[in-house]
């Protein structure tokens, strides 16, 4: 039996409705449809462990392998079962099956739920644009609404930012005992209890090379930035993006030139979740070409599958922008929020996670 949680039977979902719909419509950044900006679907592609399937629109809807037509099916066959998957994926919790769902999706080569986690691109999709009269193959990342908020950037050690401790007054028995703090906001708690003896965070690098220079190569002071927006949010009761970010600018720490009002970190943070939301990835080289060359498909509490980027880029960056929060992963398992020292020197580590509202 195939299982999955929400999301992944969204990546089903999302196939069947767009099929049914014909057409992919864009979002606001809001979430509201622009029923006026849509882009015919033409052809739509999924790598399964056989093979190659397309789901070509053409009158009804044809099922192709290796280029030979294997099926071909009314479209508001396609409508029915994404009204009955939307139904089933909102009664359910957890990780799930659904055998009469499985059925029809073995019956059109549907094999598995999610696609390979190593790239970004969840589904391809042949659209024509009618500004230029030509169709183009996209590559689409797929976010649900329907069960818990997915994650932007997911957490590891490879999202740590490890901070030198400077001017801190404590003894060995102060450094332990901040370490033992256990509270429920005991990150803050600890950050707090360093600034009393006079410790302040001075940002030496991410904790791993190949994520340090995939920013650098994004912006040369990215990762100077990151680190500031980090203390932000572990210090204050900021979490949103877009405000984290208005309170950076309102300070300053990298002392940019603002005689001329520029938006250096709304610009720079738009830039990196752009980035991550498209290919770039902390534990491989990011060589800054993007896997999900459409952008994202939302599928939202209602049924509709937005999209949000098809040369439309600053409508994606501020939904990015206007929709994400940093949040804090387990400190345990990812190795950070503890004093260490190296020699006389002591160091605190701080993690990046970003999940959307």
């Amino acid at each position: 039996m195939i299982t999955g949680n929400k999301g992944e039977w969204s990546e089903i979902y999302a196939l069947f409705k767009l099929l049914s719909d014909k057409n992919i419509y864009a979002g606001d950044a809001s979430l509201n449809k622009v029923e006026n900006l849509f882009y015919p679907i033409l052809k739509i592609i999924r790598n399964e462990s056989g093979g190659k399937f397309e789901y070509e629109i053409d009158g009804d809807i044809v099922v192709i392998s290796g280029g030979v037509e294997n099926i071909r099916l009314p479209y508001k066959t396609f409508q029915e079962q994404a009204i009955k998957l939307l139904s089933k994926i909102k009664e359910k919790t957890g990780v799930f099956g659904l055998p009469e769902i499985e059925a029809f999706m073995t019956s059109v080569n549907v094999a598995t739920l999610k696609a390979n986690s190593s790239i970004k691109t969840d589904i391809r999709i042949v659209i024509y644009d009618n500004r230029i009269n030509q169709s183009a193959e996209l590559g689409f990342s797929i976010k649900s609404k329907l069960g818990g908020e997915s994650t932007l950037l997911n957490a590891g050690n490879t999202t740590n930012f490890i901070y030198k401790i400077v001017g801190f007054s404590g003894s060995v028995h102060d450094i332990e005992r901040i370490n033992q703090i256990e509270s429920r906001s005991k990150i803050k708690d600890r950050l707090d209890e360093i600034k009393k003896l006079g410790g302040q965070l001075k940002f030496i690098d991410p904790e791993k090379d190949i994520f340090k220079n995939n920013l650098v190569l994004i912006d040369s002071l990215l990762p100077n930035l990151l680190a500031e927006l980090l203390k932000q949010y572990y210090t204050s009761n900021l979490s949103r993006t877009n405000l984290l970010t208005e309170e950076i600018t309102r300070v300053n720490p990298l002392s940019y030139d603002t005689q001329f009002s520029h938006s250096f970190y709304e610009y720079k943070v738009k830039r990196f979740l752009t980035d991550i939301a498209l290919g770039m990835m902390p534990s491989k080289v990011w060589d800054g070409i993007y896997d999900a060359t459409g952008g994202y498909l939302i599928v939202k509490e209602n049924g509709d599958v937005l999209c949000y980027h098809i040369y439309n880029r600053n409508q994606f960056e501020d939904y990015l922008f206007n929709n994400t929060k940093i949040e804090t992963a387990s400190s345990t398992r990812h190795n950070f929020a503890q004093i260490y020292s190296k020699g006389d020197e002591l160091f605190f580590k701080l993690n990046l996670q970003i999940r959307f509202l």
